[in-house]
């Protein structure tokens, strides 16, 4: 046995009594912790298991990176356009949004905000049902009834705030004579092999009529998905054509054809002029049977493929990645470093080699930054036309790496999206060298069909609270952006964790005058720990300089080492208390034998840990901790009273269904519905969903028990309170954000 640490966040560092707590969401302070193991102390290169955490090393990037990227503010031209500027906002669509009409005022405000926030292009997802023969399956969420004047509305929305728009034209979800709905699958989708001859000319055709529309309603440039689940990439891969005839995929040309037909005909419709930009998988690889790969579209072919799509007339390429399975990875496919000593996991249980699959061509080394910049590169030495990367493009994670694609031309411009949703002034603030005023993404996932702690489906933001969704479903009430307070009052914030911060940003934006008390002696509360559990995948040590940059630029006044009860705030007596003290910890009652120890999940880091782990509780915290034990090459069981669906829940679905299933194939088993009894000597007894009492061999027991509300400080007190994060409802740092948002919005 001995210490576990993470070398590179503990070795040699002092690790706070703020940091050790809760791994993933705010709440449950620890006790106060001794200095972290030395270098010799920590965990030994036989401890990790070569075959999952030593598989896709990472480089870590530096957390408070400084510098700019001026090339990619340059001028640059795409066909007709003449563009100030490198970035281009890809084309994505926010369920609930659109739900409200395509000139509804959430959906106006955010591509308005998305404008004036300086992307070059802003692109929208395909939003209405633009072709006459065909119509999407309902999953979607296509407009069916909307008007030319809406578009042309639309449009100028974008213009008016700064930039150009462009439509991306997707088939994704649209339904053809030989499609077999499979109920079982997540989500379908036709593909070429569902298509009669005729089909086929009338997508064309039906293709060509949509962008000439666009271009009478203002649009300045369509966008051709020839990606992922669409029509034009299921003819160019042989892994998904299989027709005889002239669409087949024999040759480069036939596997082109529609792709080239549908350029070709908008080109003699709309005029040379209307730029036209086609995006393609740059690679492929099956991630659902790793290495089954013989049909799968390789980069060399890509370049084959690109040179007669440039042919046809397209004025630029859009790069991404390009798996079989898992549709979200297409579009995020940094969710493949999702999960700490499981980089490289497929979402199917098992674990790409970045060094062979996917040719080795993709950029593994950085937790997914900029994963498909190579491969674009690639194939921009085969045209002459402008060539983009998409897939977690974050220049203000490491300026140095962005401005060299720029500045070397191994590309023309990036393409962005989470980013910019998250931090809509994202652009500006890089352009002045202001990273740490940018909120970062920490690619949680929750954007993306997830569910909250009932089940319900919702979409969020874990660091920008004022999501669309939000407002869509009536959470958030107003705008965007707070408005100004009718009336400035005296507001106390207590406890300087993620919650709390957000409430003091937020209401001294709206001019309050905000102070924020911590007993502590550093800001960000329980951020520090979760990042040296987690890694740094998330940014939330990028996260937490934000919030502390953010109390410097809204004048908060920070107060630290400060206790506060009842007495303090009478004595202060502020016009509004804001509680965000975290909450506290369950316990299983159970003391330690002299073969098992039992410590508490917020004291893991510096206990000494057993060979045989096994962990009390399912929530994040919990699985975050049997993730980082797993790459300890501990064996590790989760034994939780909740249901299998359950466990993990806090994590958005998509990382549950990233890290989940690789955690089981390297051996972590779970016992749902299950409770501990009793320690013994070396063991522990539980007793399993079936009723039957089972010993498990067990040296270390962490106690991670979910967390309690904390509102104690709350009760009695004679001015306005508010009691936000774990302190009011424990569950994780997107619903502790959100909570302090919503308050300060409401004093």
């Amino acid at each position: 046995m001995g210490d576990i640490s993470r070398r590179s966040f503990l070795t040699g560092t002092a690790v706070t009594a703020g940091a050790l707590a809760s791994l993933g969401i705010v709440g449950c302070a620890p006790k106060t912790a001794p200095e972290a193991s030395s270098a010799s102390e920590a965990a030994s290169e036989e401890n990790v298991r070569a075959h999952a955490a030593k598989l896709n090393p990472q480089v870590e990037t530096d957390t408070a990176a400084t510098g700019a990227c001026p090339s990619l503010f340059t001028e640059w031209t795409m066909g007709s356009l003449t563009l100030p500027n490198r970035v281009v906002k890809s084309a994505a669509g926010f369920i609930g949004v659109t739900s409200q009409g395509i000139t509804g005022d959430l959906h106006m405000q955010h591509y308005g905000l998305l404008a004036k926030g300086g992307a070059s292009i802003v692109y929208c997802d395909d939003f209405a049902e633009l072709y006459p023969h065909f119509r999407a399956i309902p999953d979607v969420g296509k407009f069916v009834d909307w008007k030319e004047e809406e578009l042309t509305a639309f449009v100028d929305n974008i213009h008016d705030n700064g930039s150009l728009a462009g439509y991306q034209l997707a088939t994704m979800g649209l339904e053809f004579s030989g499609f077999q709905p499979d109920p079982t699958a997540i989500f379908q989708s036709s593909d070429c092999m569902d298509m009669t001859a005729q089909e086929i000319s009338d997508l064309i055709a039906d293709t060509i009529t949509a962008a000439e529309t666009l271009q009478r309603c203002g649009f300045d440039c369509v966008e051709i998905n020839a990606a992922g689940e669409n029509i034009g990439q299921t003819f160019m891969s042989r892994n998904r054509n299989k027709r005889d005839d002239e669409y087949g995929p024999q040759t480069f040309e036939s596997r082109t054809r529609f792709v080239c037909e549908v350029v070709r005909g908008i080109k003699e419709r709309c005029g040379k002029d209307f730029p036209i930009q086609v995006l393609i998988n740059g690679v492929e690889e099956n991630d659902k049977n790793i290495g089954d790969n013989a049909l799968f579209t390789t980069v060399e072919e890509n370049k084959a493929m690109c040179k007669l799509i440039e042919e046809a007339g397209a004025d630029s390429l859009h790069v991404r990645i390009g798996p079989c399975g898992q549709h979200v990875a297409e579009f995020a496919g940094d969710l493949y470093f999702t999960g700490y000593g499981i980089e490289g996991t497929s979402g199917y249980g098992t674990q790409f080699d970045f060094q062979r699959h996917w040719q080795g061509m993709l950029k593994a080394d950085q937790s997914g930054l900029g994963i498909m910049t190579k491969v674009a590169a690639e194939i921009k030495k085969a045209v002459s036309i402008p060539v983009g990367a998409v897939t977690y493009m974050d220049p203000a994670r490491d300026p140095e790496f962005f401005e060299s694609l720029i500045a070397n031309g191994e590309l023309d411009f990036i393409l962005m999206n989470r980013p910019l949703s998250v931090d809509y002034d994202y652009l500006k603030k890089l352009e002045e060298g202001r990273l740490d005023e940018i909120r970062p993404c920490t690619r949680c996932m929750h954007c993306h069909w997830d569910s909250d702690a009932s089940g319900n489906q919702i979409f969020s933001c874990r660091t920008n609270a004022a999501h669309p969704f939000r407002f869509a479903s009536g959470q958030l009430t107003g705008g965007y952006e707070p408005e100004p307070a009718s009336t400035v009052k005296n507001v106390m914030v207590v406890g300087a964790g993620p919650a709390g911060m957000e409430a003091a940003r937020v209401a001294a934006q709206r001019g309050h005058k905000v102070t924020i008390y911590e007993k502590d002696g550093s800001l960000g509360g329980l951020l520090e720990f979760a990042n040296n559990v987690k890694g740094p995948h998330e940014n939330l040590a990028v996260l937490r300089n934000y919030f502390v940059k953010q109390m410097e630029v809204n004048g908060v006044e920070v107060v630290t080492n400060q206790e506060v009860d009842a007495a303090f705030i009478n004595e202060k007596n502020p016009d509004a208390v804001v509680i965000a003290t975290g909450g506290k910890r369950a316990s299983l009652g159970l003391s330690s034998s002299n073969g098992t120890n039992v410590v508490s999940v917020e004291d893991f880091l510096t206990a000494d840990i057993a060979d045989d782990v096994v962990i009390a509780g399912s929530n994040v915290q919990a699985i975050d901790t049997a993730m980082y034990l797993l790459a300890q090459g501990k064996h590790v069981q989760v034994v939780t009273p909740s249901e299998a669906g359950a466990i993990g829940i806090g994590h958005s679905y998509w990382v549950r269904t990233y890290t989940q299933p690789t955690m089981k194939a390297l051996g972590v088993r779970f016992w749902p519905k299950a409770s501990v009894n009793s320690v013994g000597d070396g063991s522990i007894t539980i007793t399993t969903e079936t009723g039957l009492e089972q010993e498990l061999a067990c040296g270390t027991l962490v106690d991670a028990t979910d967390c309690l509300p904390n509102v104690e400080l709350a009760e009695g007190l004679s001015v306005d309170v508010y009691t936000v994060g774990d302190c009011a409802r424990p569950f994780n740092i997107d619903e502790a954000i959100f909570s302090g948002n919503a308050a300060a919005r409401q004093i």
